[in-house]
């Protein structure tokens, strides 16, 4: 009985310290237009990373509809890499959207962190 309660508690202390990372935070992005419709984009995302059960996985680049015009996963937590930048080369936008906003995700809290909106040059 006293292994089952450790282990509970064990489980428990789990469970609750990885809800404290909290959500995953756009705070910085740049995008360059490289010809026609394309754009790089350079996205700092800040997340208190606990490990593979809590990370931040995902950042996106939405139109003002909500509509998703590319994801860049993230592949692995970066518990020692706070903040972190990633790229993502060729996202076609179409020409009428002037304005895109990104938005990071995490696999507790999914979305809701800090979005940045940016204007398109």
């Amino acid at each position: 009985m006293k292994k089952l309660l450790v282990l509970f508690a064990n489980c428990l202390f789990l469970l609750t310290a990885s809800s404290f990372a909290g959500e995953a935070d756009v705070i910085k992005a740049e995008v360059t237009k490289r010809g026609g419709n394309s754009y790089s984009f350079h996205v700092t995302v800040l997340h208190g990373d606990t490990g593979w059960n809590h990370y931040a996985n995902k950042w996106d680049i939405i139109d003002d509809q909500g509509n998703i015009l590319a994801t860049r996963t993230l592949h692995h937590p970066h518990v020692g890499e706070q903040p972190f930048t990633r790229s993502l080369s060729g996202v076609k936008i179409p020409s009428h959207i002037k304005r895109i906003t990104i938005r990071a995700h995490d696999l507790v809290h999914k979305y809701g962190g800090k979005d940045l909106n940016l204007k398109l040059p």
